[in-house]
């Protein structure tokens, strides 16, 4: 039985890979991870819970699963940008200037788009099948990247993906010391109509703004065409490199 985790069910993105996976593989069993638990309702899908910026959750997460079971896990989570609460909590806007940094929003913006990540890595990688072809993928962004950056502004963010690409290489380069077969990889799924992006959508053109499904149909073709070269590297939706 194939075994996929997704993270970050209850999103846009991470729905939509639930349901293809849930959908294309019906042999196989999706574990779907959200914060407050999703209710998919197809019988081969698991839905359970996960809190992203809490250790303890993670680690109990994966106590379901067993060590060298899972063949494929998405992290499909992110912050852009966020509204204030009633409880105290900033609302949040990438920056287009220095004098705009703030560092509540640089603390919250790296908690999601890279520690999260970083301990997904720390307590999923182990669970990867060492006897076949594994691959544990994780949202990314274009604006990650460091050579490619020619307009400035969005500091936390970009700097946070960036952080993200460079323990995707390095967890990379650890891994392939223990699972020969294991690819660890960013992927980059273009402009989502989603709420990450909704603000951001208006110079987008039509045929580049994509639906949760198709995004996630296009990183499923990507996934499935890589082979173990690429550990370590980030993956557009179209299958180009992204540039480090």
């Amino acid at each position: 039985m194939t075994r996929i985790a997704i993270i970050g069910a209850s999103g846009a993105i991470g729905k939509a890979f639930v349901e293809e996976y849930a959908a294309q593989e019906t042999s196989a069993c999706v574990y779907a991870f959200s914060r407050s638990g999703t209710n998919f309702s197809r019988s081969n899908i698991v839905n359970t819970t996960l809190d992203l910026e809490d250790p303890l959750s993670i680690e109990a997460a994966t106590k379901q699963i067993s060590a060298g079971s899972l063949d494929l896990v998405i992290a499909a989570t992110g912050i852009l940008h966020a509204n204030g609460d009633a409880g105290g909590e900033k609302a949040l806007q990438p920056e287009k200037s220095l004098q705009q940094l703030d560092p509540e929003q640089l603390q919250r913006v790296f908690a999601i788009n890279t520690i999260g990540p970083a301990l997904l890595m720390k307590y999923f990688l182990p669970l990867l099948n060492k006897n076949s072809r594994s691959v544990f993928a994780v949202l990314s962004a274009r604006v990650g990247s460091i050579s490619d950056n020619r307009l400035g502004g969005w500091y936390s963010y970009r700097a946070s993906k960036a952080a993200l690409n460079m323990l995707i290489k390095t967890a990379a380069i650890e891994t392939s010391r223990r699972n020969k077969k294991a690819i660890i990889v960013g992927l980059h799924p273009g402009t989502v109509d989603s709420k990450l992006s909704s603000p951001f959508q208006a110079r987008v053109p039509e045929a580049k703004l994509f639906t949760p499904t198709q995004s996630a149909h296009y990183m499923i073709k990507v996934l499935d065409s890589l082979d173990r070269s690429q550990t370590g590297l980030c993956f557009a939706w179209d299958g180009k490199a992204v540039p480090a």
